[in-house]
């Protein structure tokens, strides 16, 4: 009897330790993040500026993210819309983030063909701050500013000038910069700056408005007319401003990383936590110097104020540009 008794404590005793054990366990897999590969959407053409920022990143992924892969996923269209809004609708389990760009996602989503807003991210960092410049090729007769105002206005509303995207800063900053030099141009949208690096260097467009890291891996092949930043960029030092031009024009791109607005908060804080350590990571600065991307972090929260701050004063620039 008492063998029998001493038995059946020792399964009595196994099973709870069995149990402990798969509940302990059972915690540790839900606790591990990433467990899998995590998809990565590029709202932009592979080569592009988005995509090269993101395979820098995806250098040093691995070891802020338990050693799981990035696996790339390039949805484009209408000027990033299409991935963006794959971003926004995405399962909000932690495995898909994306590449979002400021202030594409705020004017797509004041636009009447909105398919997301603004609200639909939430916001893991900002990394890049990337200012536009006007640019045409190396063997163009035109050498400056006053030669493109004094070509756009020979062609009367005939210049072609290659953009990135419809309600891009590309699109609204064509617009304001022909209302400052009093010009009229024809904006040929692109689906990504690779797309439309190819057409200026091909002759298919008279100029670009594009930004600086979409010039910087081929400098030799471009001219820049202005930079639309409030000083000179150590990078082409010899570029001056719009601004010392007396032309009122300053834009950039923000680019930065977001996952779907219901992931669960302590999965967006350890993507905000291994993001800023990329970010401040010595290798990966001088990875973003030597591709030409100019580094500017920021983190989810002040990522999102931005967001906040320029979607206000967005609404009275679509509704002057008619963009609505």
């Amino acid at each position: 009897m008492r063998k029998k008794f001493n038995l059946l404590v020792g399964i009595v005793l196994i099973t709870a330790l069995l149990f402990t054990l798969t509940g302990c366990a059972s915690k540790d897999s839900k606790a591990v993040y990433p467990s899998k590969p995590v998809n990565m959407i590029i709202a932009f053409t592979a080569g592009g500026s988005s995509d090269v920022q993101a395979r820098v990143v995806e250098k040093f992924w691995k070891k802020e993210f338990n050693n799981q892969p990035l696996v790339f996923d390039y949805k484009v269209g209408a000027g990033g819309q299409v991935g963006f809004t794959e971003i926004a609708k995405a399962n909000p389990d932690g495995y898909t983030i994306g590449g979002i760009n400021v202030p594409h996602i705020v004017f797509q989503a004041l636009s009447s063909q909105a398919t997301f807003k603004t609200e639909d991210f939430a916001y893991i960092a900002q990394v890049v701050k990337d200012p536009l410049l006007l640019a045409v090729k190396k063997d163009s007769p035109i050498n400056n500013l006053n030669d493109f105002i004094a070509e756009a206005k020979k062609k009367d509303g005939k210049m072609n000038v290659g953009i990135v995207g419809p309600f891009t800063a590309h699109h609204v900053g064509i617009f304001q910069l022909a209302d400052e030099l009093k010009i009229k141009v024809n904006p040929v949208i692109f689906k990504g700056a690779a797309d439309q690096n190819v057409a200026l260097l091909g002759g298919h467009v008279d100029a670009m408005l594009g930004n600086l890291n979409d010039v910087m891996r081929d400098l030799n092949n471009f001219k820049i007319l202005a930079l639309a930043d409030d000083q000179r960029h150590p990078w082409i030092k010899d570029v001056p401003t719009f601004k010392e031009m007396n032309v009122n024009f300053k834009a950039d791109i923000r680019r930065g990383f977001a996952a779907p607005k219901n992931i669960k908060p302590e999965v967006l804080q350890k993507l905000r936590e291994g993001f800023q350590k990329i970010c401040n990571d010595p290798e990966y600065l001088k990875e973003m110097e030597k591709i030409g991307q100019p580094a500017a972090y920021l983190s989810g929260e002040e990522f999102e104020k931005y967001v906040k701050e320029y979607t206000a004063n967005a609404k009275s620039v679509i509704e002057k540009y008619g963009l609505k």
